[in-house]
C-alpha cells in the first residue's frame, strides 16, 4: 500500500490535470461559469429555507446559515460518490490505451469536488456576514475537517468505482442509498432534535453526521471542535480508505475484462 501511495504521488501532475479538465468541461458552455458553484447551493438553500421555515414553520435563528453550513459538505459527498462510481467507466478508452494507476480517477474526482466545495464557501461566508453570524477563531479548523472528509470520500469512491465496473447496477442502488443517507444525516435538522438515545449512535455509525455536525458547530453554533470525536471519525475514515484500497486492488486485476 505504501508503494502504491508513492506511485500515486508520482502521478500527482496527472491528478492535477484531471481536476483541471473536469472543472473546464463542467463550465465550458456555461454563461456564468464557476459562478454556478456559488449559485447552486444558494438556490438549494432558498428552497430548503422556504419549505422548512414557511411551510413547516420550523423556528431557528438564521436558518439560511444553519442549512448551508451542512449542505455544502453534503453536496461534496454526494457528487464525489456519484461521479466516482462512473469514473472508470467514463474513462475506459483512456484506461485501455495508456497505463496509469486506475485509482487516480476516483481520487481525482474527490479532489475536483473539493475544489467546488472551496468555490462555494464564499457564499456561506457572505450569508454569515449578511445575517451577522460572527466568525470565530475555530474557522481555521476547517482544513482539518476537509482532510478527514476527503479521506472518507476517497475510500468510498474506490469501492464504488471498482464495484460499478463489475456490477453495473451500483449507480442505481447508490441513488437510493444516498437519499436514505441524506435523511440519516443532520442536514435540515440538528442532532439535538432527535432522541438522546439515538444521537450518539448516529455519530458513531454515520461518519458524515459527525463531519457535518463539526462544520455546523464551528460556523453556526460558534463552538470549538470535538477533538475526540474527530479522532474517532478520522480513524473510521482511514479504515474505510484501507478497505477501499484493498477492495479496489483485489478487483483491479479483473477490471480490464469488464471495461
Amino acid at each position: 500500500m505504501i508503494a502504491r501511495a508513492q506511485e500515486l504521488v508520482s502521478y500527482r501532475s496527472l491528478v492535477r490535470n484531471l481536476v483541471t479538465k473536469d472543472l473546464k468541461v463542467r463550465y465550458k458552455n456555461s454563461v456564468l461559469g464557476f459562478v454556478w458553484s456559488l449559485l447552486n447551493p444558494l438556490l438549494m438553500m432558498v428552497i430548503y429555507t422556504f419549505v422548512f421555515t414557511k411551510l413547516l414553520k420550523i423556528s431557528r435563528p438564521n436558518f439560511e446559515v444553519f442549512i448551508l453550513a451542512a449542505l455544502l459538505p453534503w453536496n461534496w459527498c454526494t457528487r464525489s460518490l456519484s461521479l466516482s462510481a462512473n469514473s472508470l467507466l467514463d474513462n475506459a478508452a483512456i484506461i485501455n490505451k495508456v497505463y496509469f494507476p486506475r485509482l487516480v480517477l476516483p481520487v481525482a474526482t474527490v479532489a475536483s469536488e473539493a475544489v467546488n466545495f472551496l468555490l462555494a464557501l464564499p457564499a456561506l461566508f457572505f450569508l454569515m456576514v449578511w445575517f451577522r453570524v460572527p466568525f470565530t477563531a475555530w474557522v481555521v479548523y476547517l482544513p482539518v475537517l476537509m482532510v478527514i472528509q476527503a479521506i472518507l470520500l476517497a475510500g468510498l469512491g474506490l469501492i464504488l468505482a471498482a464495484l460499478n465496473v463489475v456490477f453495473r447496477d451500483t449507480g442505481v442502488i447508490l441513488e437510493v442509498l444516498l437519499l436514505a443517507w441524506f435523511f440519516l444525516t443532520p442536514i435540515f435538522y440538528d442532532i439535538s432534535d432527535i432522541s438522546q438515545e439515538l444521537a450518539p449512535w448516529m455519530y458513531r455509525l454515520n461518519p458524515m453526521a459527525a463531519i457535518v455536525g463539526e462544520y455546523r458547530n464551528i460556523l453556526y453554533f460558534k463552538l470549538p471542535p470535538y477533538l475526540l470525536g474527530d479522532l474517532r471519525t478520522l480513524a473510521t475514515a482511514l479504515l474505510i480508505l484501507g478497505a477501499g484500497y484493498a477492495f479496489f486492488t483485489t478487483l483491479n486485476r479483473r477490471l480490464g475484462e469488464h471495461l
